[in-house]
């Protein structure tokens, strides 16, 4: 990756950005607590496999993801810089690739992973969620 060219100035506001409870995840969450639904916070679902999930259902096997539109490249929403933007198009293009390989091993070991934008009502995210998660809960 090239390296970084920035100023002081976007340099510290980018150290502000937060990757953990974000207000999205907390409206979410509580979203979720709300509909009776128990879960675990910023976990591992796969053992050796250093990716986390922001919401994890163990006995459910349902990981959830909750994606900035920036730095995900939201279909609808990203916008490419034009200062570094070679940096930036290879930064986000690599978070989406580990996105799909997260996906990928997840199904593999019959885990059900969820994306939800940054950009999601909260509630419409929860439930979608919520069915997913009570689908997988009954027995077969």
């Amino acid at each position: 990756m090239a390296p970084l060219e920035t100023t002081p100035t976007i340099r510290a506001r980018m150290s502000r950005q937060r990757s953990r409870d974000t207000d999205i995840e907390m409206a979410l969450r509580r979203s979720l607590h709300a509909a009776g639904l128990r879960y675990r916070v910023h976990r591992r679902p796969l053992k050796g496999v250093r990716r986390e999930a922001d919401i994890l259902f163990g006995p459910a096997r349902v990981a959830v993801f909750v994606d900035g539109c920036f730095w995900h490249g939201c279909p609808e929403h990203s916008t490419w810089p034009r200062n570094n933007a070679d940096f930036w198009r290879e930064k986000i293009e690599k978070n989406r690739a580990r996105d799909r390989d997260t996906d990928s091993r997840l199904a593999e070991a019959g885990w059900a992973s969820v994306r939800v934008w940054e950009h999601e009502a909260a509630a419409a995210a929860a439930e979608r969620i919520s069915v997913l998660v009570r689908d997988r809960r009954r027995p077969a």
